[in-house]
């Protein structure tokens, strides 16, 4: 034991191998000296962030970027988008000849409002006078979900719809989505301290694109102040209305619901996905063609027209269901004794998320702004509750990042049958269906499980459900 000992220290001119310090922990050290430089530049933005001048100058800063990139078109007086038909329509309003009012139109009458408010300053700055106007709606969308910036808790919330405004460029600022949706916006974040008044933003945006509708299903399903909701809807409806019967329009008050009645699938909707790789592969009959009345591409092949009949019967249907799911799960609650205001919040989201998910899954149509209906209600549920939804919302904004691929970026190549552009596609005409399916799950599991209020909203997985017992 004794020459054992003697050996092992007699030697001190070789240090022992374990005494080397091992590769692994220098390139540990020097990872975690790496985070600590991005964090120590990270930290101070994301403190940044989180005050009201910080918010205002990303609010900036967002919208300068817009602007630079329409500034060309501003300066030659023409417009992008949808705004080319936008302006037709104030011209000849102001020529005497009114949508609505004097023809069948394609949107309800509200959205007259946007169209005819960004020509005030003349045809040749309607693109300019639009873009105002959008900067005021993204305000509204800005200022509802942080309390006036008095709330912090909503300062995520903001950021993440400045977010979906940029990931969903150019859409998010030359269509009508960019109003309806901060009404919309507004309206949920109102639902509970004024439900007359989210029922009368709720009710303008409806009437400017007829998405709303879906939140105002899912409202007047769960609030226990759902005659408030339903009076400040009645209001300016009746407004609305009246206006339109007065102008001689009555008769096509609502033509925006029957006049695209017999369009066919339109190349970018969930249900045309099959026919756009049967074009892809080359299957007979099958191919993406023009539609020149609707200035749109549509999809035929065997059994399209079929698939477009299918889906008008299944969006009425499960739209019945999910609003069903939603009662039920509110009669689960009100059987516990636990359905607060704050509950019926949550619920409302849900629900919301669900039914307008439906209008876009069972739809012929899938224009590139549809993805302006969803995004609203995953802000404000950020807002009201953050952990249960931020899985939805990184969902959510994968889907638009892969939406804005489609449309305009691979949209021409995607006519033209290319695979890589029909796949992108592919994945976000899935990953709708998936928020889809993980929303009607949760809304069933919501009614069916004894759940703690804590756990009733919209889970962070979509294949969890909203009650985790």
């Amino acid at each position: 034991m004794i020459s054992t000992l003697k050996r092992v220290t007699s030697a001190p001119q070789h240090a022992p191998e374990p005494l080397e310090t091992p590769v692994h922990a220098t390139e540990g050290r020097s990872s975690g000296a790496w985070q600590e430089r991005i964090s120590a530049l990270r930290d101070p933005f994301l403190r940044a962030a989180q005050t009201p001048r910080g918010l205002m100058i990303g609010f900036a800063v967002v919208h300068a970027m817009f602007f630079l990139a329409l500034l060309p078109t501003m300066i030659s007086g023409q417009t992008q988008g949808d705004l080319p038909l936008y302006r037709l329509w104030a011209e000849q309003a102001k020529l005497g000849y009114w949508p609505v009012m004097d023809m069948p139109w394609v949107y309800p009458a509200g959205a007259l409002a946007p169209i005819m408010g960004a020509i005030a300053a003349g045809a040749y700055n309607y693109q300019l006078g639009w873009f105002v106007l959008m900067i005021g709606a993204n305000l509204l969308a800005v200022l509802a979900l942080t309390g006036n910036l008095r709330r912090r808790s909503g300062y995520r919330a903001a950021w993440y719809w400045l977010a979906i405004v940029l990931l969903l460029a150019p859409v998010s600022m030359l269509r009508l989505e960019g109003f309806s949706a901060p009404l919309a916006i507004a309206g949920l974040v109102v639902l509970l301290r004024r439900p007359a008044v989210a029922g009368a933003l709720i009710a303008a945006a409806t009437w400017i694109k007829v998405w709303p509708a879906a939140i105002a299903a899912a409202a007047v399903t769960v609030a226990s102040t759902r005659l408030r909701i339903i009076f400040g809807g009645i209001v300016v409806t009746a407004v609305i209305a009246a206006s339109v019967v007065v102008a001689g329009g009555g008769s096509n008050l609502l033509s925006f619901a029957t006049i695209q009645g017999d369009r066919s699938l339109q190349l970018e909707a969930p249900v045309a996905t099959p026919w756009v790789w049967a074009t892809v592969l080359g299957i007979p009959g099958s191919q993406i063609q023009q539609n020149y009345v609707l200035a749109t591409r549509e999809v035929a092949g065997p059994g399209a027209h079929l698939a477009g009949e299918v889906v008008g019967w299944l969006m009425p249907i499960s739209f019945v269901v999910i609003v069903l799911l939603l009662w039920r799960a509110r009669r689960l609650a009100v059987s516990q004794n636990r359905l607060t205001p704050q509950l019926e919040q949550k619920l409302v989201l849900s629900g919301s998320f669900a039914l307008t998910a439906a209008l876009i899954v069972f739809n012929k149509v899938g224009s590139p702004q549809y993805m302006m209906w969803l995004a609203p209600i995953v802000a404000v549920g950020l807002a009201v509750a953050p952990a249960a939804w931020k899985r939805a919302a990184q969902w959510m904004a994968a889907t638009c990042f892969l939406t804005t691929l489609v449309f305009p970026i691979l949209y021409m190549p995607l006519i033209d049958g290319h695979p890589f552009a029909a796949f992108v596609l592919l994945a976000r005409n899935a990953m709708v269906v998936g928020l889809f399916v993980w929303a009607v799950v949760a809304l069933w599991r919501a009614g069916s499980e004894t759940v703690r209020e804590r756990d009733s909203v919209l889970v962070t997985a979509p294949v969890m459900a909203i009650a985790r017992g």
